[in-house]
């Protein structure tokens, strides 16, 4: 919703902008800073003179013998910071040389959208080395090449296109368990189907999409104990379904928090300078707006704090005492989806509020260090 929201208002204020020629008067308009693959930063080192300015404020009188010998000791360490970084470059580059074993996996995506975060914990849990392209909001030249408009889009070694963060999940988990199998073979299962809904709008849908295609002896060896399978099915959808539609309410919830929530957005986004002054101070106020509509729409309370506590709450309970993850010892599925929306709202008031007044912040700890460590990679 943010996505659109933001795109239609950065074309908007882009054309105003040109309109204009692009006169901002006396505002200044900072420019966003992309923390993927593509930002460069740039840092100062003093400026013209910084070195005359250090050497004319030295004390030369008296303490000559003392300078030389701090000259010779900086002299020393910086030869020994030199070699340190010669040999360190070079096996860094020894270890990029290194050819990378499996298909190439480049994923595009919008950072801060929960079904893009829902691939990159599965991604990152396994272990699986893959390339960003950070997708622009507003133009999506990035993805112009694709019929399917959406993201997140995976592409398998740069010719099988895998679409929708649940299909891709439950294709390379069963090319991952299902050794035999190759990524085409396994996406036929996952037919597209078109509907209409009462809007006249067509939805895209896919068949099949929380079900992994595997043998019976596979099944038993991913899902040792009865009815582990359906529970992992339920919650993944309950992920897509209902936690997901929390979310925009909740970091949208007032004008303060919807305007840090759209500065997130625009600094971890691909944006242009003017697009993303824009979109911050404009899309924070029309999706503050707007998620008045989406608390209507969802039936959720007049605090729509409550209804998040209470979901997370949830699926702590459901989870249980005796178990670290839904999925046992090990994350399962549902715990990857889980995790990868509420994600989204790190460094914002509402995942703050979120681990302070629910049982989710043990749960969601260990969760991160298993991704961190890629422990799902074996």
């Amino acid at each position: 919703m943010a996505a659109v929201c933001v795109r239609s208002l950065g074309q908007v204020g882009r054309h105003a902008l040109l309109r204009q020629g692009c006169k901002t008067g006396n505002v200044s308009i900072p420019a966003a800073r992309i923390s993927l693959q593509g930002g460069v930063r740039a840092y100062g080192t003093g400026g013209t003179g910084f070195r005359s300015k250090l050497f004319s404020a030295a004390p030369l009188r008296g303490g000559g013998r003392t300078l030389g010998c701090a000259f010779l000791l900086g002299g020393g360490i910086g030869l020994y910071q030199t070699i340190k970084f010669t040999f360190t470059r070079h096996f860094a580059e020894q270890d990029t040389d290194t050819p990378v074993t499996g298909p190439k996996l480049t994923l595009y995506q919008y950072k801060t959208c929960p079904f893009c975060s829902k691939v990159r914990a599965f991604l990152d849990y396994h272990g699986l080395p893959y390339e960003i392209v950070e997708v622009n909001p507003v133009m999506r030249q990035e993805i112009k090449w694709s019929k399917y408009r959406k993201v997140p889009i995976l592409m398998v070694d740069e010719t099988v296109q895998l679409n929708d963060s649940s299909v891709i999940i439950s294709t390379l988990k069963t090319v991952l368990v299902s050794k035999g199998k190759t990524v085409s073979e396994i996406l036929l299962c996952y037919p597209e189907m078109k509907s209409t809904n009462d809007s006249g709008k067509e939805i895209l849908e896919y068949n099949n999409k929380y079900w992994l295609m595997l043998s019976g002896s596979e099944e038993q060896q991913l899902y040792p104990e009865k009815d582990l399978r359906k529970e992992e099915m339920t919650w993944r959808k309950w992920a897509d379904d209902w936690l997901v539609h929390l979310i925009s309410p909740n970091v949208y919830r007032t004008p303060a928090e919807s305007l840090a929530s759209f500065d997130y957005i625009v600094r971890e986004g691909k944006f242009g300078t003017f697009e993303g002054f824009f979109a911050k101070y404009v899309g924070a106020f029309a999706m503050f707006i707007i998620s008045k509509r989406l608390k209507a729409r969802h039936n959720l309370q007049d605090d729509v704090r409550q209804d998040l506590y209470k979901a997370v709450n949830d699926w702590v309970s459901a989870i249980g005492k005796k178990r670290k993850f839904m999925g046992g010892e090990q994350p399962n599925l549902a715990d990857l989806a889980v995790f990868g929306v509420l994600r989204v709202m790190e460094g914002l008031e509402s995942f703050d509020d979120m681990m302070e007044n629910t049982k989710v912040k043990n749960w969601y700890r260990r969760m991160e260090k298993a991704i961190q460590q890629h422990e799902g990679q074996n």
